[in-house]
């Protein structure tokens, strides 16, 4: 397990005064938080039922590596009593301690189809963050102590401590690439 968190306005990195932690449970994806659904139409806008920030938890997985890559599920679950929609990419950025950005953002996936993914109270849907092991790349690299996550259409992030290693900090080679959200929690 990675990490999880809740929302914030302004990024929060965990430090030695409360042990690396977020005060909070940590969530995984392997929990069982029910599965969101794929609708590619629905009596209410989209807009309007949207997902906000602060109806949101974000939990990174733990690496499930292969064929030299580096594979988490980046997770956003409905902690609301509402049921809300996500659609589209999350946006993220790898954090120091300070919360400045330490790598260029992650790419998105292309070819792949964008959904609208309806999420009850409890449901999560997930997206595929994967790069290229920068040991077997030879970039240069930084070890991020955090991933500011944005729900799609919002500007207010959520900060997850990073366990994952090292990622390359130049653009080059290795560089992180993002899928669209999808239903579940990426187990």
């Amino acid at each position: 397990m990675s990490g999880s968190s809740s929302p914030t306005g302004t990024p929060t990195v965990p430090g030695p005064a409360d042990g690396g932690t977020t005060g909070e449970p940590p969530a995984t994806p392997t929990t069982s938080l029910g599965a969101g659904t794929a609708s590619s139409g629905s009596a209410v806008p989209a807009a309007r039922r949207r997902c906000h920030t602060s109806e949101l938890r974000a939990s990174v997985g733990a690496n499930r590596p292969g064929a030299g890559q580096a594979n988490f599920a980046i997770v956003l679950t409905n902690v609301s009593t509402r049921t809300c929609t996500v659609s589209g990419f999350p946006g993220m950025a790898f954090v120091n301690g300070a919360g400045e950005a330490v790598t260029p953002d992650p790419e998105r996936a292309t070819g792949e189809e964008q959904r609208t993914v309806t999420l009850t109270p409890g449901a999560g849907a997930w997206s595929a963050l994967t790069y290229a092991n920068p040991a077997i790349t030879g970039v240069t690299t930084v070890t991020p102590a955090a991933l500011l996550l944005t729900p799609p259409d919002e500007t207010a992030s959520i900060s997850v401590r990073w366990t994952g290693g090292e990622v390359s900090n130049t653009g080059k080679a290795s560089v992180p690439r993002v899928s669209p959200l999808r239903p579940g929690d990426g187990a």
